[in-house]
């Protein structure tokens, strides 16, 4: 089959996230499929950008995988800069449809920008080419915009997105969401829960072979080295640095625990990262560390020398429909003990028993998970190591994952 992947934030492993249409359509490559991903040339979750050719639409092979990268503007807020870039990206595959289907035959068509506007060009797409039309839930939207951003659902590009969300529930051929909680809010908009099937994120064994891993940067490497002569606890973290991954408390938390012996090592950027630099400085913290993002193949490397790995939520109600977190699946299977702050639909910190899932939003509840975690026994944490492995190793493979997505759209009757 020909599968055409529209997703304005896919990423690669050099490239950065997003990572799971990369990871779907390598598996999906095994089957002896053709995989082409429709992607932004500018996105805000990425670490680097591909490079165009002159600045316009330019197709690349990446490992088998034929992306497809339309230019769009930079932007540096989820402002109006955003917004541009988004229907900059759409309206350039609205208009080019006609080479898209004559250059790659579609048989299925997959809507997976995180927002639901794409599900317009995609039906454009699948419509002309007599193609399947699957729509793919990252977040809830507009209902994360709304209640972890604030902005008012009367907002015309909340509206926007409102009818965009209905109509992809009602058009669709399969709906494929990541949050296992969603069937209550997707039937009360629309959709015969017969198309819905819940597939979430996913790891790639090979990457975490020895010999695929690669040894992690050494500025990061002498921050560990100089904690362990040192003998501190090491908190890490590593992933985006944006609103929604509630920073600060953690940060805040590190000041409750400063005369303690912990350090606090954070990987990675985002959005966010300039005001928790000035948090911290503002604390006159000295048991923090901040690292640039470093390449995916060192972070089956890097994850295990963390004593705990830490991984946070603000207390919204959004999150009542689950969460399926890249990193915190990367944490497990690694091996780390997690401490999550959590309040969510799920938890599979709990469910795998490895690690303490605390209340969200609270500095004190931080420091006290990450002092009650330290005081385990060996014996204990090495369990702890142990199970996390286990339970993503059994549940969130994708090489089982993208069998079932697979299986999802082809029986589709």
């Amino acid at each position: 089959m020909n599968i055409v992947y529209i997703n304005h934030y896919a990423g690669s492993p050099d490239l950065g996230m997003e990572f799971r249409p990369y990871y779907l359509g390598q598996e999906w490559l095994k089957s002896g499929h053709n995989i082409t991903i429709l992607a932004a040339s500018y996105s805000h979750v990425r670490t680097k950008q591909p490079k165009l050719t002159d600045n316009k639409k330019t197709t690349k092979n990446l490992c088998g995988l034929k992306f497809i990268w339309y230019p769009t503007p930079n932007y540096h807020n989820n402002g109006l800069g955003r917004v541009k870039n988004i229907f900059s990206f759409l309206k350039q595959i609205w208009f080019d449809t006609n080479n898209i289907i004559k250059e790659n035959k579609p048989d299925i068509v997959i809507a997976s920008s995180t927002y639901p506007l794409d599900i317009w060009v995609a039906k454009h797409l699948a419509k002309k080419a007599k193609a399947k039309l699957v729509y793919e839930v990252h977040d809830l939207w507009p209902l994360s915009p709304i209640e972890i951003g604030g902005m008012s659902p009367k907002h015309p590009f909340i509206r926007l997105c409102q009818f965009a969300e209905n109509y992809a529930y009602r058009h669709s051929d399969t709906v494929i969401s990541i949050l296992p909680n969603v069937h209550a809010h997707m039937k009360e908009h629309g959709l015969d829960l017969k198309k819905l099937h819940i597939i979430p994120n996913g790891i790639v064994g090979n990457d975490w072979q020895t010999e695929n891993i690669d040894p992690i940067s050494p500025h990061i490497r002498e921050v560990i080295d100089h904690c362990r002569t040192e003998n501190k606890i090491i908190v890490g973290y590593a992933g985006s640095l944006g609103k929604p991954n509630a920073m600060n408390y953690l940060i805040d938390a590190a000041k409750l625990l400063e005369k303690q012996n912990f350090h606090f090592l954070l990987v990675g950027s985002g959005l966010e990262k300039e005001n928790l630099v000035k948090q911290a400085n503002l604390l006159n913290l000295r048991n923090i560390t901040f690292s640039d993002p470093i390449p995916k193949t060192q972070i089956p490397a890097l994850l295990p020398l963390f004593d705990i790995a830490y991984i946070g939520w603000h207390k919204k109600p959004i999150y009542r429909f689950g969460i399926s977190p890249n990193k915190l699946i990367d944490y497990m299977m690694a091996g780390c003990i997690v401490l999550h702050s959590v309040e969510a639909g799920n938890d599979i910190v709990t469910d795998a028993n490895c690690g303490l899932s605390i209340p969200p939003e609270s500095p004190k509840a931080i420091a006290n998970g990450l002092l009650k975690l330290n005081k385990l026994s060996k014996e204990k944490k090495i369990e702890l190591r142990n199970n996390g492995k286990k339970y993503i190793s059994k549940n969130h493979t994708y090489n089982a994952l993208s069998n079932k997505f697979l299986k999802a759209m082809i029986h589709h009757k």
